[in-house]
């Protein structure tokens, strides 16, 4: 199923289909978890808040999850972006994001919504949270399935990214859209697929801990997602 262009129809009906994608994403992800962990499907908040977060119950290297082993090779994405080595994360305490059984979030799933960038500050309010995650060592993987536009002219990684290093990576201009997966650990670590309308989604990793994630089944959850689209609206979004 290729990516939609979600610009063509109203904000609501891809709040819906947003909706959709989400569980399916959660319910992808908790199959795939090691026993350890789980996921849950998060309300947004104050512009930014997890659409999936992934828990872990206890301290200790992930194992086996219902889908497989955990894997350490990491991802191969047409972009790459790391931190200097001396921008250490994590040397002063911070509070950690939890869920209210007090749980500890190690991740985070994103899915973009319109909301997201329909102001500059909006855009400065999710890019700044990013970046307090990033720098709390949360892992954060973010599907962002609208283009490119002019407060974000680079991307959202390089929205994102501009305040860790002066270079960061832009979108090339036929695919302005992206798939990011953030790493953690002494610096972090950007793995950016670009992506453009007509584009099948490949799989993405989101990170348990330095060097261990799962793959998230992007394309597999955004067909599930897609069948519960109306008719009407799936022949407008349709190339």
């Amino acid at each position: 199923m290729p990516m939609h262009d979600w610009t063509r129809v109203e904000a609501g009906i891809y709040h819906a289909f947003h909706h959709e994608w989400i569980s399916e994403i959660h319910r992808a992800v908790l199959r795939r978890l090691p026993k350890d962990y789980y996921s849950l499907p998060e309300q947004q908040a104050a512009g930014f808040g997890p659409d999936v977060l992934t828990l872990k119950i206890e301290d200790q290297e992930p194992t086996e999850s219902g889908g497989g082993v955990t894997t350490r090779v990491r991802p191969t994405t047409k972009l790459y972006q790391e931190t200097d080595t001396d921008f250490y994360l994590g040397k002063q305490k911070s509070v950690a994001i939890r869920h209210v059984s007090g749980d500890r979030v190690v991740a985070m799933i994103e899915v973009v919504s319109p909301g997201n960038k329909n102001s500059a500050h909006a855009l400065r309010a999710f890019t700044t949270k990013a970046r307090q995650l990033l720098e709390d060592k949360i892992h954060l993987l973010i599907v962002d399935p609208f283009p490119a536009g002019r407060r974000d002219p680079n991307g959202l990684h390089a929205a994102i990214f501009e305040e860790f290093q002066d270079d960061p990576l832009p979108l090339p201009p036929e695919k302005p859209m992206s798939l990011i997966a953030y790493e953690c650990d002494d610096r972090i670590r950007a793995y950016l697929e670009p992506i453009a309308i007509g584009d099948a989604l490949r799989d993405m990793p989101v990170f348990l801990m330095p060097g261990y994630s799962i793959e998230v089944p992007l394309e597999a959850t955004y067909m599930a997602a897609w069948e519960a689209v109306p008719r009407r609206w799936q022949q407008v979004l349709m190339p």
